[in-house]
């Protein structure tokens, strides 16, 4: 299976840099086998029915971010994956020419490079971890040229540990949520701490021979309980998909867990959950998330929806527009 054929045109004036406000007034790409609704992320509510469960993914994104220089003057960044022991930690690094004895200063925190393992550096700091962790910035995307706030954490994030947002439940706003209650919709909570796992580029042309680095996951055993009993089951995000399908079982139940999730889903996947439909952003040509919402929902039909995206010109990627495939 060729990567190549996982891309579409996309100008980069629709690579949205700011979210919208109100975060529920996003535009929603409601996908229905081959017909396609032009609504708004609060019409989301209209598709749910009295005791539909949908899933979410609580997790909470942990400002790791650095900025600082190499002490030779090149300017660095820094994003903190985990900690490997008191004084080091796994990061990406971005800064031309890392290499294993480079030393970094990043604000006032003095740090040099140990070890490398492909795109992962390992990291001696000059304080302890945990005084570091979570007291940064937040690790935003490569395309989005500002730095964000808030906006890029949902409503409901409650679990610390993910390198970035579960984009699609940006849009979710606590109004939605009650208008979803009301309705009678019940929320099932998963965790999955989103890593580099989830974004470091697909790099062998062959699909299947990419591997994922390991992201941690756990679902609970009334959560499992909500899923397994649900007689329409929806997911908000590639990620809470993710875990729902690390912890199912060969006949399709969630078993409760707290394990490293290895799982890598591109098309040709059999995913062994019922899943109605999935909410999720439009994702980046050749990633990992696109071949994910390519083997749900197969690949003609994704191409066809962002190509139709792309001429409305809905905004793409992180802090853009949604959509909503239902099977």
């Amino acid at each position: 299976m060729n990567l190549d054929q996982f891309t579409y045109e996309l100008p980069e004036e629709l690579i949205a840099q700011t979210a919208v406000t109100p975060r529920s007034y996003s535009k929603l790409l409601v996908v229905k086998g081959a017909s396609l609704e032009h609504r708004r992320f609060y019409h989301i509510v209209d598709y749910f029915n009295k005791d539909d469960v949908l899933v979410l993914n609580r997790t909470r994104v942990l400002k790791n971010k650095l900025t600082g220089n190499k002490v030779t003057g090149a300017k660095a960044e820094m994003i903190i994956m985990r900690p490997v022991d008191e004084y080091t930690v796994k990061a990406r690094i971005q800064c031309s020419k890392v290499r294993i004895g480079n030393e970094f200063v990043f604000q006032d925190i003095h740090a040099k490079v140990t070890d490398q393992h492909k795109d992962i550096f390992y990291v001696k700091l000059d304080r302890p971890v945990e005084s570091i962790i979570d007291h940064n910035l937040y690790p935003n995307p490569p395309y989005i040229k500002r730095i964000v706030g808030e906006e890029y954490q949902t409503v409901y994030a409650s679990e610390s540990g993910s390198l970035a947002a579960p984009t699609s439940g940006l849009h979710f706003t606590p109004r939605l949520m009650e208008k979803l209650k009301d309705k009678g919709v019940r929320f099932a909570w998963v965790t999955l701490h989103v890593g580099f796992g989830t974004f470091l580029p697909v790099r062998d042309q062959n699909i299947v021979n990419h591997k994922m680095e390991p992201e941690y996951y756990e679902i609970d055993s009334e959560n499992a309980k909500l899923v397994n009993n649900a007689k329409r089951l929806f997911v908000v995000g590639t990620t809470a998909l993710k875990a729902l399908e690390s912890a199912a079982t060969e006949d399709g139940r969630v078993e409760a867990k707290k394990e490293f999730s290895e799982l890598f889903i591109y098309p040709g996947y059999s995913f062994r959950l019922p899943v109605k439909g999935l909410v999720t952003n439009f994702h980046l040509p050749r990633s990992t998330l696109i071949l994910l919402v390519s083997a749900f929902y197969g690949w003609d039909r994704i191409r066809n929806a962002y190509e139709e995206a792309v001429k409305r010109k809905y905004r793409f990627f992180s802090l853009g527009d949604a959509t909503f495939l239902i099977k």
